[in-house]
């Protein structure tokens, strides 16, 4: 609320151009329909342009579709090249590490990774048995109740079969290696941490866990801190001074540097392209 009426305030003064700056762009993870549910990036996008906003640098978008929720030019920048360094200068014996991906959503991060770093891939698939669904969130209260009377009695609507995952099985081989985890958001770290517990059962002797946003709320330092992971490694996009007091595990990249030279370069009217160098279509 306060960058919209800081925005609204800067339109009504008849500002030539309004950028935002926003290293990470909130509810970002809201992007897809779930069932009959709301798109949240898309309200807060609506709500930027609508304010005035006419230009959005961020960083790492859980999914880089969102740009296509702005009326306006986005600039997702990357914190990739920042954390790629910090593994060849950090991790001494990164040459026998192998890039994991906690899940097979987040295989495609993983395999960029791999590959700028000429190492190899593996991919954490399916969950643990005991494991709840996402009923007990309540979205589902009260219980559906088949209705008959729905749809005319000589109807009979077929219904998807709901998955099933089978039981955690890890894609690769991690036995006597370096196990680096890699993901754009670090949350809720409770899948973090049965990612790690399973590669230390799979024979990885150390776990990193690498990603852009460290939002790391509630109770996560203090999970990290009594688990298996070695390190975890997040950019400053979130302040996260007090997590770091907390955990002494958790490390910061700076990423301080990108975030200037685009400010820079949109102030002076340069190209924005030498900033994307090297990035694919699927980074």
């Amino acid at each position: 609320m306060e960058l919209l009426i800081m925005v609204y305030a800067c339109k009504t003064s008849c500002a030539k151009s309004i950028i935002g700056v926003i290293p990470y762009f909130p509810y970002s993870k809201q992007c897809k329909m779930r069932k009959r549910g709301s798109i949240v990036s898309k309200l807060l996008a609506s709500m930027m342009c609508k304010a005035g906003l006419t230009h959005l640098i961020t960083m790492d978008l859980h999914q880089k579709e969102i740009q296509g929720f702005f009326n306006i030019p986005v600039d997702n920048l990357r914190a990739s090249p920042f954390l790629l360094q910090y593994i060849q200068e950090e991790i001494p014996d990164y040459r026998n590490a192998v890039i994991v991906a906690k899940s097979p959503a987040s295989a495609k991060r993983a395999q960029s990774f791999a590959e700028r770093l000429r190492l190899g891939i593996a991919v954490i698939h399916g969950e643990a048995q005991d494991a709840e669904s996402d009923l007990v969130d309540g979205r589902h209260s009260p219980p559906m109740v088949r209705s008959v009377a729905a749809i005319h009695p000589s109807l009979e609507i077929p219904m998807l079969i709901p998955k099933e995952k089978p039981p955690i099985t890890v894609v690769g081989d991690v036995g006597g290696r370096i196990a680096i985890i890699v993901d754009d958001i670090i949350d809720d770290v409770d899948s973090f941490l049965a990612a790690a517990e399973t590669l230390k059962e799979r024979g990885a002797y150390k776990i990193f866990v690498m990603a852009t946003h460290g939002l790391l709320s509630s109770d996560a330092p203090r999970l990290i801190e009594e688990s298996a992971i070695d390190e975890v490694v997040v950019t400053n996009t979130v302040p996260h001074e007090i997590q770091k007091l907390q955990c002494p595990k958790i490390k910061t990249v700076d990423i301080s540097m990108i975030l200037s030279e685009a400010i820079r370069r949109i102030h002076n009217g340069e190209s924005m392209s030498y900033l994307f160098r090297n990035i694919g279509l699927d980074d």
